[in-house]
């Protein structure tokens, strides 16, 4: 079941990335680096995490598909996942969040010992015990592999899709621009001429907009890398070259 438990802790990356990352934005990946303040930097690697969670369920989803003696019942393969889901937190608890002090699970939190220690309890460990109840169950005979995997497959793709939208009611847009492209500028050039500023970086390649009514994709036409809400598609990727 090493198939079953590689995805497991993919999606227990993807988990993490979405959650943590994007919707609540409690920290990013090495948000207590040293010198890791610059936000596109911090976008950067939130994106290179999620890019090597993606290999690793496409390299899984390739191996239960290969193997199709993996897909012996449910309980097993339901367990491999949670063993898998329950071993990245314990992974990440110990890795990043205390060894090598990459992050916290809550960075403004008066206590982040107590949100590391029940994230690590309840999606680790739990998980974890819970697999390996499973996986000593006697399996009953589930779907074809063929079918397992194309639910998973979905499952991950429904999963991306929903990461890809912006949180209900938020009326900011967060803009990363090209170097050399002025903001007011490639709003005005997208049709949002009344767009209100809120914030810019110094460079003023990331800005903060209430961008009102309209189409953020236009926003790509105008010199933008990445628009939040958007999906961010492979152009936001561009500026990783500097």
């Amino acid at each position: 079941m090493r198939w079953s438990c590689l995805l497991g802790f993919a999606l227990g990356g993807f988990f993490d990335g979405i959650l943590l990352h994007q919707i609540l934005q409690w920290h990013h990946l090495l948000s207590l680096v040293p010198g890791m303040e610059d936000l596109r930097l911090q976008i950067l690697w939130d994106g290179w995490f999620h890019a090597l969670m993606y290999g690793l369920a496409a390299l899984a989803l390739w191996g239960l598909w290969r193997g199709k003696a993996e897909a012996a019942g449910t309980n097993p393969t339901l367990g491999a996942l949670l063993l898998g889901f329950g071993a990245w937190h314990v992974l990440d608890g110990i890795l990043s969040h205390w060894l090598l002090g990459l992050h916290r699970i809550k960075l403004d939190s008066a206590v982040p010992l107590a949100w590391d220690l029940g994230w690590f309890a309840g999606l680790g460990i739990l998980p974890i015990l819970l697999g390996l109840w499973l996986g000593r169950r006697p399996g009953r005979g589930g779907p074809r592999p063929a079918v397992t995997v194309a639910l998973l497959a979905a499952l991950g793709l429904g999963a991306g899709f929903w990461a890809a939208q912006p949180p209900a009611e938020q009326p900011f847009s967060t803009i990363v621009f090209a170097s050399g492209v002025d903001p007011e500028h490639a709003l005005a050039k997208a049709g949002f001429a009344q767009a209100e500023l809120i914030w810019s970086d110094p460079l003023a390649q990331v800005t903060v907009a209430r961008l009102g009514e309209g189409n953020p994709w236009r926003l790509y036409l105008a010199g933008a890398l990445m628009v939040s809400g958007t999906g961010m598609p492979a152009g936001c990727f561009n500026w990783a070259r500097a």
